[in-house]
């Protein structure tokens, strides 16, 4: 009965002690990562987003912090989307036409709405990922890097249900390498880094080239033809004007939608 006693205490000891690490880990990646974030306070990228099949699209993106962007589809889709730190500009070549939407969302929304209009601009592994309160993390490993930390986190998507997602980060600099969204199925979508763009200066690195991946099967990339770390940016850069004969409208954005 006493050796029993003991082995319980014992692994509860282990219990607690492994917990300890990872809570002491956890916020050095968070401490880290706002560090990485600080480091990186503008770019500017050019290249192509492809879909398996298809033609590649041309994208071009500018970010400047603390929260300006604009990205831009080429051709056939001609589209630019930009918010200037307060509202909302479309500007679509192929309708002639621009819409400035005013904002009405709370910072809330607004986070989650900014994230989804852009990320067809700019690939995973320049603003830190946003991050949960139910987040776990372990030392890893990648082909890429030796040592990594991975970050797991169950969270609900729309039409998805619960689903996990795991993401590679190189330790201790934190550059990102690879993502998966874990489906309820059993479905894995990937994202994974191939090449890489590196700055001494910041002592950091971002991707230069993804691929996409459905259970192992690849079905798209995104490639990089220019990557400009910390450019000077000036403020209307984000406001977009009307070229002549374009037609100009203003809506309001809401959580609902544009109305």
């Amino acid at each position: 009965m006493r050796a029993c006693v003991l082995s319980l205490a014992l692994l509860t000891l282990v219990g607690c002690s492994k917990q300890s690490e990872e809570t002491a880990l956890l916020a050095e990646v968070k401490r880290r990562l706002s560090e990485r974030d600080a480091r990186l306070t503008s770019y500017r990228l050019e290249g192509s987003i492809r879909e398996e099949g298809s033609e590649p699209v041309a994208i071009t993106f500018a970010y400047r912090a603390p929260q300006k962007m604009r990205g831009s589809l080429g051709a056939p889709i001609s589209r630019t989307f930009s918010w200037d730190g307060e509202r909302l500009f479309e500007l679509s070549d192929t309708e002639k036409r621009l819409t400035t939407f005013q904002n009405e969302l709370t910072p809330e929304q607004r986070a989650g709405f900014l994230t989804e209009t852009f990320s067809p601009f700019t690939p995973e592994g320049f603003r830190p990922p946003l991050l949960p309160s139910d987040l776990h993390v372990k030392k890893s490993s990648n082909a890429r890097a030796p040592e990594a930390v991975e970050l797991t986190a169950k969270v609900n998507e729309p039409g998805a249900g619960s689903v996990e997602l795991a993401y590679t980060l190189r330790w201790p600099s934190l550059d990102f390498l690879g993502k998966q969204t874990r489906l309820g199925d059993g479905t894995i979508v990937e994202v994974r880094v191939e090449e890489e763009h590196c700055e001494k200066a910041i002592e950091l690195c971002v991707p230069q080239k993804l691929t996409r991946w459905n259970n192992g099967a690849r079905f798209g990339e995104t490639t990089l033809s220019t990557v400009e770390l910390n450019p000077t940016l000036p403020n209307d850069t984000f406001t977009l004007v009307a070229p002549e004969g374009y037609t100009v409208q203003t809506k309001t954005l809401t959580n609902a939608a544009g109305k």
